[in-house]
């Protein structure tokens, strides 16, 4: 684990530059920041995630994130059950619903993962390690970390710690700025 030293006026071989801040640490929005990542990565764009507050969370060794549905009313709320080999079954489930039944939050996490692999979709985890081999800059908000009461030694190793200053120098004069 290292901390940022790179400065703001170097420029970046590889020409455009992605800054992301993920702030969010649902398993629903734990995908998008790491999916437009690697992409942006492999299409050989300098890329940086700021992870502050609930997404801080996405850097630690297990990612324990679950799906709220109750705090996206924009989240389909129609699962697929049906024996396999037959036609799913679309069943409405209200919202009202997902926000009061004990352990609905699993149940939508499970699903949404079974759903996923049946897909082919890769893990949260799994897409933090591409980024990484991509050399996506993973970095830590220390203040979040300081609040919080994180410790370096909580969080995968590759991940840089700084402060908004610093990420902020590079947001600056990134090509693409994505809050999620």
């Amino acid at each position: 684990m290292e901390n940022i030293t790179s400065s703001s006026n170097e420029v970046s071989d590889l020409g455009k530059k992605m800054a992301i801040i993920a702030a969010q640490g649902s398993l629903d929005w734990a995908y998008p920041p790491f999916i437009l990542a690697s992409t942006a990565a492999a299409m050989d764009m300098e890329v940086k995630i700021f992870f502050t507050f609930y997404g801080l969370p996405l850097l630690k060794h297990k990612i324990k994130a679950k799906v709220t549905p109750a705090a996206n009313p924009a989240m389909p709320m129609k699962m697929p059950f049906g024996p396999k080999g037959f036609q799913a079954i679309d069943w409405p489930i209200p919202h009202a619903v997902s926000g009061v039944v004990p352990g609905f939050d699993s149940l939508a996490t499970g699903l949404m993962k079974k759903q996923f692999k049946k897909k082919g979709v890769a893990t949260v985890t799994e897409l933090r390690e591409i980024c990484l081999a991509l050399g996506v800059e993973l970095i830590a908000c220390q203040m979040t970390m300081d609040v919080f009461g994180f410790k370096e030694s909580d969080f995968v190793e590759g991940v840089t710690f700084a402060g908004a200053a610093a990420f902020l120098d590079f947001a600056a004069e990134a090509d693409i700025q994505l809050f999620m």
